[in-house]
C-alpha cells in the first residue's frame, strides 16, 4: 500500500482511524471506512484507505456499500481500491450497480456490467437492479432497451426476467399501462406465468382501475386456469372491484372462486367487509358473509361486530341475535361494543321487550350499556309504556354509580310526568336532589304545567320540590 506522508495534514486523523481499526469486529471496521469515505476530501480517499492497514474483509465490503448510497464518487473510490488487492464478491458488484443507478450514474453502471461480464458475475439479480434504477427515474423505455440486450450479456430473457421488470413498472405509481405494453409485446415470445398477472393485478389494484383488472383477471383464468397458489393475484383483482364501488361483481366472483376451491383468505374477507360496512352496504355483505361461513373461515371479533353493525343498520335483529350467539362457537367472544351497538339498535327502533330482555343479558354478561344508552333507553321504555323496565335502568345506575345520571334523571322524570304518575316522580326526584343530580330548567317546567293541573295539593306538591331544588 502507498505510504503516507508524515507531513500529511490529516495524518493525525488516519493514526486515529487506524487504531480504531484495532479491533476485528465488523461493526468497528465498517464504521471506520464509512467514516474516511464520507468525512475526507475526494482527492485524499485512496491514501486515507491506505494508512489503514489492512484490508476489508468481503462482509465489511457489502457493508460499507450499502452505507455509501449517498455517497457514489466515494463509494466508488472504495471499490477500486478494493479491487487493488482482492476480487470483489459478485454481491458486492450488484451493489456497486445498484448504488450507481440508484444515483442516476448510468454509464458507468454500464461500465459495471460489462466489467462483470468479463469477471463471469453477472446474473439476473444484476438486471433486476437495472431495471428498477431506470424505472424509479421514469426512464421506462431505457429499462425495457436494457431487457432486450440481456441475451448479450449471457443472461436469460425468461419469464423471471419479464416479472422483474414488469414488477419495477408497476412500482411506479400510475404507469401499469406502460407494463401492459411490454407484457404484450413480449407474451408471444415468452409464456407469462400466475405471477405476470399477479404483478398486473396489483398494478391495477393500486390505481383502481377495475375494468383492466377484469380484461386480465380473464385473460388469466383462461391461460393459466384455477390455482389455490395465485390467491394473491385474485385478491388484488377483488380488492380492485371492492374500491371501484363494484361489490356486487365481486361477490359474484367469488361464488366462481368458490366453486373453484379457490378462495382468497380471512385478510380479504376482512377488509371487504370493513369496506361494506363503511358504505353501509348490507345487500352484498350478507350473501358475501354466507359464503365466508360456508366454506369454513373463521370469522374473528372485529368482522363479527362489523356484520352485526350493518345488520343493526337494516334493523334485523333476528340475525344480529343469532351472530351474537354463535360466535362464541367460532372462537370469537363479543365485547362492550357488540351488545351495545345490538342494544342501541333495538331503542333506536323502539323495540320495547327485546331491549329490556337484552338489557338483562348485558348485565349478566357483565357488558352494561353506556351512560348515553342508558338514558335513551329509559326514554324510549316510558314512550313504550314499560316504566317499570326504566326504573330497573335507573336503579342499576344508581346502583353501579354510572356516571353522568343526569340525562337517565331527566328522561326518568319526563317519562313519568307523561303518564302522571307523580307520586313516583315526587320520589324519585327528591332523592336526585339528595344526590346532587342535576334536573334540568325544561324538566321542572315540565312538571310545573302537569303537578298544577291536578289542583292545590299536586300545586302544593311541586312548590315544596322545585324550592329545594332552586336552593340546590
Amino acid at each position: 500500500m502507498e505510504a503516507v506522508d508524515e507531513h500529511s495534514p490529516y495524518r493525525p486523523q488516519l493514526q486515529h482511524y487506524s487504531t480504531k481499526l484495532g479491533a476485528p469486529d465488523v461493526h468497528s471496521s465498517v464504521k471506520l471506512f464509512s467514516e474516511i469515505l464520507t468525512g475526507t476530501d475526494l482527492q485524499d480517499i485512496e491514501a486515507a484507505l491506505n494508512s489503514v492497514g489492512t484490508a476489508p474483509t468481503p462482509e465489511v465490503v457489502h457493508e460499507v456499500l450499502k452505507l455509501s448510497y449517498k455517497n457514489p464518487t466515494s463509494a466508488i473510490e472504495f471499490f477500486r481500491w478494493v479491487g487493488g488487492f482482492q476480487k470483489p464478491s459478485p454481491y458486492a458488484w450488484n451493489l456497486m450497480v445498484d448504488l450507481l443507478g440508484k444515483n442516476g450514474l448510468f454509464e458507468p453502471m454500464w461500465d459495471a456490467i460489462r466489467s462483470m461480464k468479463e469477471e463471469n458475475v453477472l446474473s439476473m439479480a444484476t438486471f433486476a437492479s437495472v431495471f428498477g434504477s431506470y424505472c424509479s427515474d421514469g426512464r421506462f423505455d431505457e429499462a425495457v432497451m436494457s431487457f432486450d440486450v440481456m441475451d448479450k450479456y449471457g443472461i436469460q430473457q425468461d419469464v423471471v426476467a419479464v416479472n422483474s421488470l414488469l414488477s419495477a413498472i408497476c412500482r411506479v405509481d400510475n404507469q401499469t399501462m406502460k407494463a401492459l405494453e411490454f407484457f404484450e409485446r413480449m407474451k408471444s415470445k415468452i409464456s407469462p406465468d400466475a405471477d405476470s398477472y399477479a404483478i398486473l393485478l396489483e398494478g391495477w389494484e393500486k390505481e383502481g382501475n377495475a375494468a383492466q383488472a377484469k380484461i386480465t383477471f380473464s385473460e388469466m383464468v383462461k391461460q393459466i386456469g384455477w390455482s389455490r397458489d395465485d390467491i394473491p393475484a385474485y385478491d388484488a383483482f377483488l380488492n380492485t372491484l371492492v374500491r371501484a364501488s363494484k361489490a356486487g361483481e365481486a361477490v359474484k366472483f367469488l361464488k366462481v372462486m368458490k366453486d373453484k376451491d379457490c378462495l382468497p383468505g380471512s385478510k380479504f374477507f376482512s377488509h371487504i367487509l370493513d369496506v361494506l360496512s363503511k358504505q353501509n352496504d348490507y345487500v352484498h355483505a350478507v350473501p358475501l358473509w354466507d359464503i365466508m361461513i360456508s366454506s369454513g373461515l373463521l370469522p374473528n371479533l372485529t368482522m363479527y361486530n362489523m356484520m352485526i353493525g350493518l345488520l343493526c343498520s337494516k334493523n334485523d335483529s333476528d340475525n344480529a341475535f343469532r351472530l351474537l350467539d354463535e360466535m362464541v362457537l367460532y372462537g370469537a367472544f363479543p365485547e362492550s361494543s357488540t351488545y351495545n351497538m345490538i342494544f342501541r339498535s333495538l331503542i333506536k327502533n323502539q323495540k320495547v321487550s327485546e331491549a329490556g330482555k337484552f338489557f338483562r343479558e348485558m348485565i349478566k354478561n357483565e357488558s352494561p350499556p353506556t351512560y348515553f344508552d342508558c338514558a335513551a333507553a329509559i326514554s324510549m321504555l316510558m314512550h313504550g309504556d314499560d316504566p317499570e323496565m326504566a326504573i330497573e335502568i335507573w336503579d342499576y345506575m344508581l346502583k353501579t354509580n354510572e356516571l353522568p345520571l343526569d340525562e337517565s334523571a331527566n328522561a326518568l322524570l319526563n317519562g313519568l310526568c307523561n303518564m302522571r304518575r307523580f307520586s313516583e316522580i315526587k320520589r324519585f326526584a327528591e332523592d336526585m336532589l339528595d344526590r346532587e343530580i342535576n334536573i334540568y330548567e325544561s324538566t321542572m317546567a315540565k312538571l310545573k304545567n302537569a303537578f298544577y293541573k291536578e289542583g292545590r295539593s299536586a300545586r302544593d306538591k311541586f312548590d315544596r320540590l322545585s324550592k329545594r331544588w332552586k336552593s340546590s
